[in-house]
């Protein structure tokens, strides 16, 4: 588009904005017009009906205190985010490709790992150089000693370590009390022991009694969007509380050990990773929240097999336990978020990009059927977008299937770099890295969109209500000097 154009459409998204206010003004201007004709004799005969007309008087104003009321009583209550904390494992669990391909051959030669040839060695190798991780993400203490220690005790250590590291951090950074939370809600797909995960919270910082408490799993990378998804909808329910959202996956005790290629995938791009986010109904603590949430939307696919299909924890050939990956993944994350953006898009584009779209599906379905469906553009209803790092090919696939820039997706790629695939809590270290960067003024809109199994997209809406700063401990603190980061990575051969 050559410059010119590019000014015109600006205006005209301009105008589009802000349509109201210039219809409203035509009209305000009117109004004063005619007020300004009033004599003092046309203001007292209006105060002579108001007095010999009480009834109504009354009745006017006793419908609008119902209908207020009633307004009031019946409106969806504001959704405040009023702090998120990521964890940061400990630097001695960092793990470069070198030290993990090493490992792995340990591993192998002291028959742990049965791999059937070097192919497959190769294969993980060259999945490690190409997934866009860098050389600092994080791996489970059980999974760098020599023999491997993936037994429900070491399990349960590492996910204990996450969550309660993120909602300790989250609770000093805030200062509320723990016995303040109302709701808890906590995602996890593949591990889920007994007790459950909100349990070993509720134990270890004796949360109250009547706390409504829930534990999602088997929803795969998009649950993060889920948890947050029903804890608004219980925060709907329940008065002037606040909720407790965490979001993790275990890495130790998914460690795929058999020798199917669409399982080793997951070994490559999984790493430590969890969050924990305090939402709030309270009017109150509209003042001290970061962020308001606007939308959530959710899609399920799994109506379809092939949807269903495409991602499933299951056993090989050999009966070892692993989450295979069909090759009709990306057909179906293709058509899951297509379904995504068009429920989002009349919620959140401007009129004028429903406009576009409107006479371009007009024009297709009429004129030209070759004609390729309008891609609206998403950069004039968010200022941040925050997509699940679940690998390098999926962020430029939403990349350049949105038309967005490198900046817009930077806190992804870094992310992916910096920390891997953390699952359900990528989306908030991407939020984390975008206030370290000092890029979150009042009034930004931030888009979260996750891909998970079952086939589910889910996309989370935010409006920041201040000029945002990093809190304490940040997981970006100690590196965010080096970022961005160049990501050279050699797809030949």
């Amino acid at each position: 588009m050559d410059y010119p154009m590019k000014k015109v459409k600006i205006f005209f998204n301009y105008l589009m904005a802000h349509r109201f206010k210039l219809c409203f003004l035509p009209l305000m201007v009117a109004i004063a017009v005619e007020a300004s004709r009033l004599s003092t004799q046309d203001l007292q005969n209006f105060y002579l009906y108001l007095q010999n007309n009480h009834t109504s008087l009354t009745m006017f104003f006793l419908y609008l205190a119902l209908g207020s009321t009633l307004y009031l009583m019946t409106r969806p209550k504001p959704v405040y985010l009023v702090d998120f904390s990521c964890y940061l494992p400990p630097s001695h669990l960092k793990a470069s490709t070198q030290r993990i391909m090493q490992h792995v051959r340990l591993v192998r030669e002291a028959g742990a790992w049965k791999q059937e040839s070097d192919y497959l060695m190769d294969f993980c190798e060259k999945i490690l150089e190409r997934s866009g991780l860098g050389q600092e993400t994080y791996v489970p203490e059980g999974l760098q000693t020599l023999p491997l220690q993936q037994n429900l005790a070491v399990s349960r250590i590492e996910t204990e370590e996450v969550i309660i590291g993120a909602v300790d951090n989250l609770f000093r950074n805030t200062g509320i009390s723990p016995s303040d939370i109302g709701i808890l809600v906590v995602n996890s797909s593949t591990f889920n022991p007994t007790p459950s995960l909100s349990s070993i919270l509720v134990n270890k910082f004796k949360l109250r009694d009547n706390i409504k408490s829930l534990n999602l799993g088997g929803m795969g990378c998009s649950a993060g969007v889920i948890a947050i998804d029903a804890a608004k909808s219980l925060l709907q329910v329940h008065r002037n509380t606040y909720a407790l959202v965490v979001s993790t996956e275990n890495i130790t005790q998914n460690l795929y050990m058999g020798n199917n290629k669409s399982m080793l995938v997951t070994n490559c791009l999984f790493r430590i990773g969890g969050a924990a986010i305090l939402l709030s109904n309270r009017s109150i603590d509209r003042k001290c929240a970061k962020y308001e949430l606007v939308h959530t939307v959710r899609v399920h696919t799994g109506a379809d097999d092939r949807s269903y299909e495409c991602a499933t924890q299951e056993e090989d050939e050999d009966g070892i336990v692993g989450v295979s990956l069909s090759k009709n993944l990306p057909m179906v994350a293709a058509r899951t978020l297509k379904i995504n953006i068009a429920t989002l898009g009349p919620l959140v584009l401007p009129i004028s990009e429903k406009f576009h779209f409107f006479v371009r599906f007009v024009k297709k379905k009429f004129l030209n059927p070759k004609l390729k469906h309008y891609i609206p553009d998403f950069k004039l209803a968010f200022e941040h977008f925050c997509i699940h790092a679940g690998g390098r090919a999926l962020i430029d696939e939403m990349e350049k299937n949105l038309h967005l820039t490198p900046l817009d997706v930077e806190a992804s790629r870094m992310t992916l770099h910096r920390f891997g695939n953390t699952s359900s809590s990528s989306i908030w270290y991407e939020l984390a890295y975008t206030e370290a960067k000092g890029r979150m003024t009042k009034g930004d809109r931030i888009w979260q969109i996750a891909l998970g199994s079952g086939f589910k997209c889910n996309s989370s809406v935010w409006v920041a209500l201040r000029n945002v700063k990093p809190s304490t401990n940040n997981p970006w603190e100690q590196c965010l000097h080096k970022y961005p980061v160049e990501i050279d990575i050699d797809l030949k051969e």
